[in-house]
């Protein structure tokens, strides 16, 4: 009797990843590092503003779209509603976003999404009361 012999490919790659102590981009430099990003907000009444801070401004928080979102239940429970947006822009030395008087009471919390080289970030939830 002959044995037939079968060709498997192996995979090397999952093997090779694991090898490297540190990430390189395809020219051979090192890979750029993610910047923290911190996000804040705050009601005066129901008017909705806040900050973007990072270490890396320029490209963390100039332009940085925050999304604020309207608390339904528990924080993250699912039911939560994207309830407005704004782009950072700097004013002063500080970059801020603003929704305006959304003349909306409730809970909020403001949130930016990570992009390449930047971490995202959720802030605290606030209340908003309409002032009398």
């Amino acid at each position: 009797m002959r044995a037939k012999l079968m060709m498997v490919p192996v995979v090397v790659f999952a093997v090779a990843v694991g090898l490297g102590s540190t990430a390189t981009a395809s020219d051979g430099s090192a890979a750029p590092r993610v910047a923290d990003t911190t996000v804040t907000i705050q009601a005066q009444g129901t008017d909705l503003s806040g900050q973007v801070r990072s270490p890396r401004p320029g490209r963390c928080a100039n332009n940085r779209t925050v999304i604020v979102m309207k608390q339904i239940g528990t924080r993250g429970g699912g039911d939560d509603v994207r309830f407005a947006s704004d782009t950072a822009s700097l004013q002063g030395n500080t970059y801020r976003w603003a929704t305006g008087n959304t003349g909306t009471r409730g809970r909020f919390y403001a949130r930016v999404r990570p992009i390449l080289g930047c971490r995202g970030d959720t802030s605290n939830t606030i209340r908003a009361i309409p002032n009398p």
